[in-house]
């Protein structure tokens, strides 16, 4: 009986931990270059959670510092905390006219900070930051041979941990003026999956409820012999 019903809170456990999960979708269904996690279980019924980095929809916006990225990679950004990498191109210029994230962190180019001060801006698909047609920056799109390493840190910002990161070329990514990535979950189908996991959690409730009648009725009725 013990294992029966360590086996159903293990169960109850792993729903609420998909729960969690999916009311974080729920809530991110509408942030710019959000991307879904992937709950998994080892043997030993251990968590482990990976990041699910498939192509979002791309919007367009019409505002020429939005900027969207078709393909594998990430933008480069200067925080205080270090390097950080993300798929949100809503930039925008401070008072210095650098392009920044919605947060005032740089974004960065191949030799660093850009600096936008003109009128008309375009921004090819490779990244070349032309304004009033003099070519005044590339954006350093990156990915990484490997992704294991890359953890979310919040505001639609990415780290990767690994103590030396190897920075490679996002071939054949393309930089999209004008447009934003959207996150790769669909309400809709978070909304049934929900549905379905609250199902399941209930589901070991009972269970694990009815275990419990279960032990109370043996124990009184040894108790009355």
């Amino acid at each position: 009986m013990i294992l029966q019903m360590t086996q159903v809170v293990q169960g109850g456990l792993r729903q609420e931990r998909k729960l969690e999960m999916i009311t974080n979708h729920l809530a991110n269904a509408s942030t710019t270059g959000f991307k879904a996690d992937v709950l998994s279980f080892d043997a030993l019924f251990q968590a482990k959670m990976t990041i699910d980095f498939s192509q979002g929809d791309l919007r367009k916006t019409g505002n020429h510092l939005d900027l969207a990225l078709d393909g594998d990679g990430f933008f480069k950004v200067q925080t205080h905390r270090g390097i950080r990498y993300t798929r949100n191109g809503t930039f925008t210029l401070d008072k210095d006219y650098q392009l920044v994230t919605q947060d005032g962190d740089p974004v960065l180019g191949e030799a660093g900070p850009i600096t936008i001060n003109g009128t008309e801006i375009r921004i090819n698909e490779t990244g070349e930051i032309h304004v009033d047609n003099q070519l005044v920056g590339k954006l350093d799109v990156v990915s990484f041979a490997s992704k294991d390493n890359i953890v979310k840190e919040g505001g639609s910002l990415f780290v990767n941990k690994d103590p030396q990161p190897e920075e490679i070329a996002a071939s054949g990514t393309r930089v999209i003026q004008g447009a934003l990535e959207m996150p790769n979950v669909s309400t809709i189908v978070e909304m049934t999956r929900m549905i379905e996991t609250l199902r399941s959690y209930e589901s070991y409730q009972k269970m694990l409820q009815a275990y419990d009648e279960t032990d109370s009725k043996l124990i009184n009725e040894i108790g009355k012999t």
